[in-house]
């Protein structure tokens, strides 16, 4: 029928045309519940069509006398339609209501999903309080648990200060995240024997986590465990986080949730506030004897041997970390607020972002360059919350400007705690990120990821057994 339709008297075009519009006015009719003009356009709609279809069997032709008395029936119900207030004009302003009505409900909707999805994450797994409670009763009942932190060798001791060996930094109050970062990393070592894990935690976890750890072997690699409360020197007159946490309008922001339009709720997390969050900018002072390290989140599981970062050439820099710009809004101005003139006079809008999680930190560059200075000196300046609203990578961007040496994406693959990730991404990946609020240990976590993680959990583990229900 394409010649036919293309003539300039098409009959069929018209019939097409008709009916296209006739179903817009079926829709609106109903919203009105008009339902005895629904039914009329609806048979007539039929009948078009069915003439239609005639026309497409016997090649082409459609018959005039019927095509024509159809049009002019279905002009007549067009006609009908204006005097119901059915014409374009009205038909755009109720589509425009609906939609308008639709995003309303589907932000409220969002809203609703983001405010559960963060109580959900805050929230402490029964399983992990079970397990934190009886690797206490186990610490305590057992002098020879203690033993194997408290009496530890000469050699040991040294090694923990060895710089020919492998040393990780994990600061955490998690117990089966910190464990499965552990026993990722030594099962997937080619030399176990030549890891130093450098746990910190609180003083809440302080005991059930020295019990875990005394409890399973991970090949021979050492772990130390160290509590955050023992620093003494991280206090409020040289951490500029502790000094503004005293501060009755910053205890407002992150807690009250009054304000304009109130404190967003991922901004009173409990994570951002942490000093165990905020540990990572004062590595080299405690551990003041390492030249390298390689800082680890808990939520992240090793797939690879990670022995080659320990010599990779980072150029003079202070920091190797993975490039987070491949998409837009991971691009300074996503994180930072460039309409304040300090940050608008030091720092390029487009510059790439770079993410926490798996980072190998040259610790004699940073003393010479002076990092935790340069940290201090942003936070002092964002007291009141006006360079950026929250977290520890805000920050980071600006201590560690221009001393961020680019690695390899496949050492860091991020997104399994929020998003969608290629499979041959992860499968090439050395270390997974669960970045995000769907945790691998939370019922909300991504079922399709948590194999990954699960891998590395013992479920058979007697305690394990008493606090988890699979």
């Amino acid at each position: 029928m394409t010649d036919e339709m293309l003539s300039a008297h098409s009959l069929s075009r018209q019939l097409m045309d008709q009916i296209s519009l006739a179903k817009t006015y079926i829709t609106v009719a109903k919203e009105a519940s008009n339902l005895q003009f629904v039914a009329e356009l609806g048979a007539l709609v039929r009948r078009e069509q069915s003439i239609l279809a005639r026309a497409a069997a016997n090649g082409g032709t459609v018959v005039k006398e019927d095509a024509e008395k159809a049009i002019r029936d279905m002009a007549m119900l067009f006609y009908q339609a204006q005097q119901f207030r059915y014409d374009s004009a009205v038909t755009i302003l109720k589509l425009k209501g609906q939609i308008l009505s639709l995003e309303e409900k589907s932000k409220a909707e969002a809203d609703k999903s983001t405010k559960y999805g963060q109580i959900a994450a805050e929230e402490l797994p029964k399983g992990l309080y079970c397990l934190g409670v009886r690797l206490t009763m186990e610490w305590f009942k057992s002098a020879e648990l203690q033993r194997k932190f408290l009496d530890r060798s000469p050699a040991v001791q040294s090694n923990l200060r060895d710089n020919s060996l492998y040393h990780y930094c994990v600061f955490s109050d998690n117990i089966i995240a910190v464990s499965v970062v552990v026993n990722s990393t030594t099962l997937n070592s080619k030399h176990p024997e030549k890891i130093v894990f450098h746990l910190v935690t609180d003083e809440v976890n302080y005991d059930p986590m020295r019990a875990w750890f005394a409890l399973n072997d991970y090949r021979g690699a050492i772990v130390e465990i160290q509590k955050v409360e023992d620093f003494t020197w991280l206090n409020a007159s040289y951490v500029p986080v502790l000094k503004q946490l005293q501060d009755a309008a910053t205890q407002n922001f992150y807690f009250s949730g009054s304000g304009n339009r109130g404190t967003p709720i991922k901004f009173r997390n409990p994570k951002y506030l942490s000093m165990l969050n905020h540990l990572r900018f004062y590595i080299p002072e405690i551990y003041p004897e390492l030249h390298k390290v390689v800082f680890l989140d808990d939520d992240i599981v090793v797939q690879k041997d990670l022995s080659d970062l320990f010599t990779i050439n980072l150029n003079g820099n202070v920091m190797g970390a993975v490039e987070t710009c491949m998409e837009t809004f991971h691009r300074f101005h996503k994180y930072l607020n460039h309409s304040h003139p300090l940050i608008r006079a030091h720092f390029d809008p487009d510059a790439c972002g770079w993410a926490f999680g798996m980072n190998v930190l040259d610790l004699v560059e940073w003393r010479n360059k002076n990092v935790t200075g340069i940290y201090h000196y942003w936070q002092e300046r964002n007291a009141d919350h006006t360079l950026w609203k929250l977290g520890s990578l805000p920050p980071g961007l600006l201590a560690f400007y221009g001393l961020v040496e680019a690695l390899d994406p496949k050492w860091h693959v991020l997104g399994l705690g929020y998003t969608t990730v290629d499979p041959d991404t992860i499968k090439e990946g050395a270390v997974l990120h669960y970045n995000g609020n769907l945790k691998p240990w939370l019922k909300i976590g991504m079922e399709k990821y948590k194999g990954f993680w699960d891998n590395y959990v013992d479920y058979s583990h007697p305690l394990l057994q008493r606090c988890f229900m699979r």
